[in-house]
């Protein structure tokens, strides 16, 4: 059951994209940068593959991405910015963030200061959860927004370009297929397996607490 709902997720992330252009992929991405767990590892790979078909451009695929990311962050922000840590950790539990992955960002932000938004983003974890500890720091907005559209641009240029590849070698390469074909369990085992045990070290942390 968890598998089907994680292709669920997959097929809606690509119908949203197919049905609004550029702006799924803004409204998906900022999604997921409002530390709302929804993976873009898979938005920007199937926006690439659209690159592929001649839908969308690379450029402006991955400028969408990064503006996306730019919304949900100023959510994200805001509410680190006005509500304060308290805030964040009582209403975080909703979206499955932990204390442990606040401190974990807020860490990284004592360390590197306002760059820690730019070098953030392209870290796994941190790069969702960064725009919190901003915003308890009260960052500068402005300076906050640029470090975040120049630090997810590359993030999701990148996975888009994957994609773009994987598409248009899809159809050409046969070996491409068998490959995918014999690692498709593979991958779906293990993104069962990771997803469980998040969802059971979050049930265990409350019940803990």
């Amino acid at each position: 059951m968890l598998g089907k709902a994680i292709g669920g997720v997959g097929a809606w992330i690509a119908g949203a994209i197919s049905a609004m252009g550029y702006g799924g992929i803004v409204l998906l991405m900022a999604i997921e940068s409002a530390c709302i767990p929804l993976p873009s590892e898979v938005i920007m790979p199937f926006a690439g593959y659209l690159v592929s078909t001649g839908r969308f451009n690379l450029w402006l695929a991955a400028t969408a991405g990064a503006f996306g990311s730019c919304v949900g962050s100023a959510v994200a922000y805001a509410a680190g910015f006005y509500g304060g840590r308290p805030f964040v950790l009582h209403w975080g539990r909703y979206v499955l963030l932990s204390p442990e992955d606040l401190g974990r960002a807020e860490r990284f932000f004592d360390r590197f200061g306002a760059p820690a938004v730019l070098i953030g983003r392209v870290l796994p974890v941190i790069r969702t959860f960064i725009a919190l500890p901003a915003g308890i720091a009260r960052m500068p907005h402005l300076r906050f927004q640029i470090y975040t559209f120049v630090g997810s641009w590359p993030w999701c240029f990148g996975l888009a370009y994957v994609g773009y590849v994987l598409g248009r070698r899809w159809d050409t390469d046969p070996r491409l297929h068998a490959i995918m074909q014999r690692l498709d369990l593979v991958v779906v085992a293990l993104v069962v397996l990771a997803v469980a045990w998040f969802l059971m070290r979050r049930v265990r942390r409350r019940r803990a607490a």
